[in-house]
């Protein structure tokens, strides 16, 4: 499922540092750290008519990421707010959109990997692009299990919404290769952590399981769907689940801004069969629920 180049994003205004500039002359510095060395951090939102899907929660961590790295002169939020208002405005969206937003260490007087050569403070880049879900979530996502473990937090602690995806990235690879969807990725005890790039659930004997957030990213749709559950009284338990559990589950998804809830219809070549009348229910819920935890900019 290789994203297009939609024609509409030929002319977006992209908003960098401080302005908008056109898509053609949207740059940043070779001395900047996101090229130095991966240094920075972001988060994916999408947009709906009523407004940014758990804004406040994507911008809390970009800035709880950016303290953890030690990020000097981080923009405010009301400025990032005013920075994505400014860029959707520029591009007249305001549905059918997804936005890469990326901070990042900024421009260095030379390079070096040493943070203090970065005097200039941050750099943040507001990149809106015309985008549907990255799924077909009707026909759902075919997946296997890659050699490459996701770091846990003796490594690099996943909480750390970073820009360097290099692991998720060689996972992705074995993916495309297998002619997988996407790669399933298992943490350095062997247990199942999340896909390459969205956390995973599985279903079983009427009850919801998905993996503790340990080596995986907590992401923010994941935590939407833990809270949904519970408020529906859906049981719902995180625990250390094995590649054989989830292949026997009578029902896989997975979950993420991109693509939202995506059944998993196959890992490893095992088709995922069973009841799926409670996965579909999470689903249903999720979709008739999403546009009520938009959030405006104003």
């Amino acid at each position: 499922m290789l994203q297009q180049f939609d024609k509409r994003n030929m002319n977006i205004k992209i908003f960098i540092k401080d302005r908008l500039y056109d898509r053609a002359e949207a740059k940043i510095s070779v001395f900047d750290s996101a090229v130095q060395g991966g240094d920075a951090v972001w988060e994916g939102l999408r947009v709906y008519p009523e407004g940014i899907v758990c804004l406040e929660k994507h911008l809390s961590r970009l800035y709880e990421s950016a303290k953890t790295l030690a990020f000097a002169d981080i923009p405010s939020m009301d400025f990032i707010k005013s920075a994505i208002k400014q860029t959707l405005e520029a591009n007249g969206m305001s549905d059918d959109t997804h936005i890469r937003l990326t901070l990042t260490r900024g421009e260095k007087i030379t390079s070096g990997m040493d943070p203090r050569l970065n005097q200039s403070g941050s750099c943040l880049i507001v990149l809106a692009e015309w985008k549907p879900l990255v799924y077909d979530n009707a026909a759902g996502i075919k997946v296997i299990s890659c050699s490459q473990r996701r770091n846990g937090p003796q490594f690099l602690d996943s909480k750390i919404h970073h820009n360097n995806l290099l692991n998720n990235i060689l996972a992705k690879i074995q993916a495309n290769v297998a002619g997988k969807d996407a790669g399933l990725m298992l943490d350095e005890r062997g247990f199942v952590a999340e896909l390459n790039g969205s956390n995973i659930f599985m279903v079983k004997d009427n009850t919801i399981f998905t993996p503790y957030a340990t080596a995986c990213l907590p992401g923010i749709t994941r935590g939407t769907v833990i809270s949904m559950c519970k408020d529906q009284g859906i049981p719902l338990i995180e625990a250390d689940l094995s590649l054989s559990e989830f292949i026997n589950a009578n029902g896989v998804f997975a979950t993420g801004t991109m693509g939202e809830l995506t059944p998993v219809t196959e890992i490893d070549g095992r088709t995922i069969s069973g009841d799926n009348s409670l996965m579909n229910r999470v689903i249903n819920l999720f979709n008739d629920k999403i546009r009520n935890f938009c959030e405006p900019l104003s």
